[in-house]
């Protein structure tokens, strides 16, 4: 495959199986406004992925990366102590995510970048994405894939049975093809970035799901459309839509001094990830199940 694609692969034993994604964006790990209540959401869905044996996929903006002295926005005072102690800013960021991260590591499918962590690159000339997954390969071993601005991820889905001998040979297999980018523009205060899914249907048609972030919004839009095979059988199927909300809570109770999302009007926004659940049905086809993950 390219490298801005990338293929996870579930073996089931039998129908009916579900395999469990946990798709995030935006995490913000290290930002002053996320310490107080994202640092244990962030853990908990993290903890549930473990515990289900589902596979995680970061869609950028894991690291806010905006404490640096050349940074116009930064404040020491608002860091954490040991984050604005270091000489190493960007390094001290990346080890201090990396210990948060690593018990996780053999979950993780896919880490991707956004706009923050593109920035650091395009200023001060190093890849923190590359830094941070170099750590976890390192320390645990974890094979996990680096991820673009934008990529595609391939859910292939493999039904086993056992011979008689005993050993497994695969029955069916199924793939979806979900496109992700990590988001583009503004806030989109009325329509919450749901006009984007028209303008990234008309170019994107292989994929079944799209997701996208950035925006910091929640929500599920499903495009239904009309196709025809080349043996010229007409069908109905649905390409769906998704916006992963961040674990950012910039608004918290409304109360600012200098804080730049209420001097600017932002509302709240959503906080948390989203589930996503394949299934192989009785006709071996994939239903796909989405529920914000909380």
């Amino acid at each position: 495959m390219s490298k801005n694609a990338h293929r996870v692969v579930f073996d089931l034993d039998r129908r009916g199986d579900e395999c469990w994604i946990l798709l995030r964006s935006d995490a913000h790990h290290d930002s002053p406004c996320f310490e107080a209540c994202g640092n244990a959401l962030e853990k908990k869905h993290l903890d549930e992925a473990k515990s289900a044996g589902a596979c995680v996929i970061d869609n950028g903006d894991a690291m806010d990366l905006m404490g640096g002295k050349w940074d116009k926005r930064s404040s020491k005072a608002e860091l954490r102590p040991h984050l604005a102690m270091a000489d190493n800013y960007l390094d001290a960021v990346v080890n201090d995510y990396a210990d948060f991260l690593e018990p996780y590591a053999q979950n993780i499918a896919v880490w991707s970048q956004g706009n923050h962590e593109s920035s650091i690159l395009r200023h001060h000339e190093t890849d923190v994405t590359t830094r941070l997954c170099e750590q976890l390969r390192y320390r645990t071993g974890a094979k996990m894939y680096e991820g673009g601005y934008t990529g595609w991820v391939f859910f292939t889905l493999r039904r086993r049975v056992k011979s008689k001998s005993k050993k497994y040979r695969v029955r069916n297999t199924q793939t979806i093809k979900m496109y992700r980018t990590h988001g583009y523009g503004g806030a989109a205060p009325v329509t919450k970035g749901v006009l984007n899914s028209g303008r990234r249907a008309a170019i994107l048609p292989d994929a079944r799901i799209i997701c996208s972030g950035h925006i910091h919004q929640e929500w599920q839009f499903p495009i239904q459309r009309l196709r025809i095979t080349s043996a010229g059988r007409a069908f109905q199927d649905e390409q769906l839509h998704l916006a992963l909300p961040s674990y950012k809570d910039s608004i918290k109770d409304g109360w600012s001094k200098k804080n730049w999302s209420i001097e600017r009007g932002f509302p709240p926004s959503p906080v948390g990830a989203v589930w996503l659940r394949l299934k192989l049905t009785t006709d071996e086809q994939i239903d796909i199940h989405v529920e914000r993950a909380k």
